[in-house]
């Protein structure tokens, strides 16, 4: 079982709600078995335990990303000692793309179908509208 697990932070502005991620995200793997899409707020840890969780996956695009995500995971795993965390990298090809970049280049009308699924696509422009 994967959960994927949509993080509510208050210090954060996300573009879309938790719920539009939720939904976004669901429709996205709606076709990959023993995929779950759900939200949390507090700690990861927390969230991991109430859901029986073992393992982290991160992702880690550049070295930059590496020093923050290495701590987060060494405090997680003093939390919660039974908690690991796997780091994945992308294709080479593929390392320079972030959300931020793809919200802009949605927000200044730039095509983005090739880096999102297409129901995100759709629902960039609509918010950009």
């Amino acid at each position: 079982r994967v959960l994927v697990a949509v993080a509510h932070n208050d210090l954060k502005k996300p573009l879309f709600s938790s719920e539009e991620r939720m939904t976004l995200l669901r429709h996205a793997t709606r076709e990959m078995p023993g995929v779950e899409v759900t939200s949390f707020g507090g700690l990861l840890v927390d969230f991991a335990r109430q859901h029986n969780a073992t393992v982290v996956v991160r992702g880690l695009r550049a070295i930059s990303d590496f020093e923050f995500e290495f701590q987060m995971a060494l405090m997680n795993r003093k939390l919660h000692s039974d908690l690991e965390t796997c780091f994945l990298t992308p294709k080479e090809e593929l390392t320079y793309l972030s959300s931020r970049i793809i919200k802009e280049i949605a927000r200044l009308g730039g095509q983005i179908d090739t880096f999102v699924p297409p129901q995100v696509a759709r629902a960039l422009r609509e918010k950009f509208a």
